[in-house]
Parts: structure tokens; sequence; C-alpha cells
């Protein structure tokens, strides 16, 4: 381990994004343990912090600490490997404070508890994955080294890793506009990923399925019903561990709960001129005040003939299943 930590980190010159790196994560455990107490209301832990009656969300501080450090690593950039470590490691504890707190950012509400929370964490381990992709050695654009650049005087040979860094930028473009965040990232790393994620369907959510499948009936229904296959595994394998924390799993309510949540989540994008038509629409209207025509209808009021927003609304006319 240490001959593996003098040759990989120290002679390599990669000690700084080591020391982000544990940064990082020592920030996000800390500050997910503080959310934890403060929600549990756990009477010896220090509370939220407010200015008046304003609350202070933590990524307050991680901007501080991000921009403070940030200059400090500009300023110093020519000191010491110690000084720029313990810069490093600031900067990751402050990054930490605010991708924890990204889903806010991202919906300009607090949506921290919410489903869409988890775009926090999403963000969170994004960001942990690429930098152990760094550290370990690995960089974007696969086989582009900035090194080849600079050593390659002809014009010739500096077009090609133009072209080829731009086609990879291209391609991961393509394939995070899928859907295929994951994919997309770790693309970047490692081109044949990039490559298969943008030759395969979007995901029936994403901007792409959106702008392409909108009118394209056929290929919206893939989408839905792979996107189903796929990710039907994986929430089992989540509620039951809920379950498993909770109390004694129960395979029928997994299952249940999986299709129930599948139904919820995993539904197709509307068409890019119809979301367009409506947001222009709310803009003109301006805020809307519930009446009695928003009042939801009797239970026994006939559904309309064109109202299916089931899975099937989306299965080829010609298909018998």
């Amino acid at each position: 381990m240490r001959r593996w930590f003098d040759d990989a980190i120290l002679a390599e010159g990669r000690l700084p994004l080591l020391c982000f790196l544990l940064g990082f994560i020592v920030g996000f455990l800390l500050i997910r343990l503080s959310v934890r107490m403060i929600r549990k209301q756990v009477r010896w832990w220090p509370g939220n912090l407010r200015a008046g009656n304003v609350h202070i969300h933590h990524m307050v501080f991680g901007v501080v600490l991000v921009l403070a450090s940030g200059l400090g690593l500009v300023a110093t950039y020519n000191s010491g490997v110690g000084t720029i470590s313990a810069l490093a490691s600031t900067f990751g504890v402050g990054a930490a404070l605010v991708l924890d707190e990204f889903a806010l950012i991202y919906y300009l509400r607090d949506v921290y508890w919410e489903e869409q929370g988890r775009t926090s964490v999403d963000a969170v381990f994004v960001a942990v994955a690429v930098t152990g992709l760094l550290l370990l050695g690995f960089h974007p654009l696969w086989l582009l080294d900035v090194n080849d650049i600079r050593h390659d005087s002809s014009v010739a040979g500096r077009s090609f890793l133009g072209i080829f860094a731009l086609v990879n930028l291209v391609l991961a473009a393509i394939v995070i506009a899928k859907g295929k965040i994951w994919t997309g990232l770790f693309g970047m790393f490692f081109l044949p990923l990039l490559v298969v994620g943008a030759l395969r369907l979007s995901r029936p959510g994403a901007p792409w399925a959106r702008w392409r499948y909108g009118e394209r009936r056929r290929l919206m229904y893939r989408a839905v019903v792979r996107e189903r296959r796929y990710r039907r595994p994986v929430i089992r394998a989540k509620i039951f561990v809920q379950d498993l924390v909770a109390g004694k799993p129960d395979v029928e309510h997994v299952r249940s709960a999986a299709e129930e949540e599948l139904a919820r989540t995993v539904v197709p994008a509307p068409p890019a001129h119809l979301r367009t038509r409506a947001m222009r629409a709310s803009m003109h209207e301006g805020p809307h005040h519930p009446g009695p025509a928003d009042a939801p209808p009797p239970a026994d009021t006939p559904r309309p003939a064109d109202a299916d927003d089931d899975l099937t609304a989306f299965h080829p006319q010609h298909s018998g299943h």
C-alpha cells in the first residue's frame, strides 16, 4: 500500500487530488450526519443556522469555502505540495456542501427531503466517481493527452487530435441528452461506452426522447418498455433493503411497490412542441387560482376514450400484445 501511494500518488503529483477526494467524502458524510440529527431533533446537536427568519443553507458555507480555497489555489500555485493539498482538502469540503444541496440549486426550491432531492446524491456520486478515475490515472477524452498536442507541431497531427476531441465531446453530449449520465461521464474516459450509448435508445423522460420520439410512438414505446425492464430489479432491490431495515421484508410488497414506482417515474416525455406551447401559455396567463373547474370529477365520472395514459397508449397499432 505504501509503495502504491509513493508510486501512484506522490510520484505522479496526485496528492492534492487525493486530499480533495478525502475532503469531499468527509464533508459529505459529516453534513449528511448533521442534517439527519437536526431532522430527528436531537437535543444536544446544534440546530439550523438562521439570520433572523431566514434559514441559512449549508451550501452557502460551501460556496464561501470553494471561493476562498479556490482563490488560495490560484494565488499560491507555486507553493509547496503541503499548502496546495491543504487548500485542495478545503475545496473538497466546500464542494461537498454545495453538491449536497445541488437539487435545491437545480429546482430553485427546497426539495432536500423530497424525491427530487436524490439529484443531489447523484451529483455527489458523479463527483466521487470522476475524481476517483482521475486519481487512478485515467483522463477524459480517452486516448487524447494534452502533451500530445503540445509536442506535435504538425498541422495534420493537431487537426486530428482536435477532431478526435470534438467527436468525443459531441458523443458525450448526445449520450447525456439521452438521459444516460453515468454512461456519458465514464465514456469520456473510455470511448466505446460513448459509441454504444449514442447508438442505443434514449431514456423515455430524457430531452432526446422529447425532441426525437414525440411523434414516433414505436420508439417511445420501446424506450419505456426497456427502461422499466432494466430498472425493475434495481428498484426491487432498493425497496427490499428499505423493508429489511424497517422490519421483515415481504416479497409481494416489494413487487407491488416496485411496479407502482415504475408506473410513477418511468413515463414518456411530452413532445417538444407541446412543452413549448405549455410554457408560453403559462407565461402569458400569469398565476393560476384554483376554481370550481379545477375540482376533481366524481369517482363515477366515465373516463374519456382518448385519456389513456397507460403504457398501452404507446403500443404499436399492428402488434397483437
